[in-house]
């Protein structure tokens, strides 16, 4: 089941360039069997962040990652994840999976909404646009940050629609670029939890081994089904809020 929840968290990596690691806690809690929130936030997060990472590669020769604006959302979002995932740890367990089920269920509904922003194709991070777009990227990036070092999630889905905020950029680059974030995040979260014992190297290897699998099939459908993106948003968004209300449910019963 580890590896089969590695390849679901890698799948929709590749697939919608997020919401891998939003499932990764409780598949880890519900399906594997991790006994503790703490450490399925901490092993979850590094496996999404090599997973991620294993994305990127193929983003990247895509040419769809717009390397100056991730680089700057990233470090914003590196000194967010890190005060985040303090405050975390300091939160009971069934209590963080509730607030967690919480936020499920918000982003899910976001995913919902139609994006009204004309994109901008080229837009770049130069000296001309430097004080139109730092201004943006940079609190968006740490307010993603504290909420996904909080979570022990890589937040892509918290990235992608702050990246189109920010910059206007088109959903494609979004979803390349958000990557680079998630990465940087989900290292950011996993070494804070590492250090405090909270990690669980087999499962983390299993989870990882799942995922470069299920990312290379997600690149490949997303390709396929990308005059399709919106009815793809739209269901993986059900599946989000469906799973964000039974880890409520599952919080308050504990509680």
């Amino acid at each position: 089941m580890t590896l089969a929840s590695g390849g679901l968290i890698g799948l929709v990596l590749g697939l919608v360039g997020g919401g891998g690691s939003i499932l990764a806690v409780p598949l880890l809690v519900y399906v594997v069997g991790v006994p503790s929130a703490h450490a399925a936030i901490g092993t979850g997060a590094i496996a999404v962040a090599l997973n991620a990472a294993s994305s990127l590669a193929g983003h990247a020769r895509a040419g769809t990652v717009k390397w100056r604006c991730a680089a700057v959302f990233a470090a914003a979002g590196v000194i967010g994840a890190a005060l985040g995932a303090e405050a975390g740890k300091a939160v009971d367990g069934e209590r963080l999976l509730a607030l967690f089920g919480l936020l499920m269920i918000g982003v899910g509904a976001s995913m919902l909404r139609k994006r009204r922003v004309e994109p901008k194709p080229d837009v770049r991070l130069t000296r001309e646009t430097a004080s139109h777009l730092l201004p943006r990227l940079v609190p968006i990036g740490l307010a993603v940050g504290l909420l996904a070092g909080f979570f022990g999630i890589g937040g892509g889905f918290l990235i992608v629609p702050g990246l189109m905020l920010a910059t206007a950029m088109p959903l494609t680059s979004a979803v390349g670029t958000s990557l680079v974030a998630v990465a940087a995040l989900g290292l950011t979260t996993a070494s804070s939890y590492a250090l405090s014992g909270y990690v669980d190297w087999t499962i983390a290897g299993l989870l990882v081994a799942g995922g470069v699998i299920g990312g290379i099939a997600g690149i490949r459908w997303g390709k396929a089904l990308s005059s399709s993106k919106r009815v793809l948003d739209v269901g993986f968004a059900g599946v989000v809020i469906a799973v964000g209300i039974y880890v409520v449910l599952k919080g308050a019963g504990a509680a």
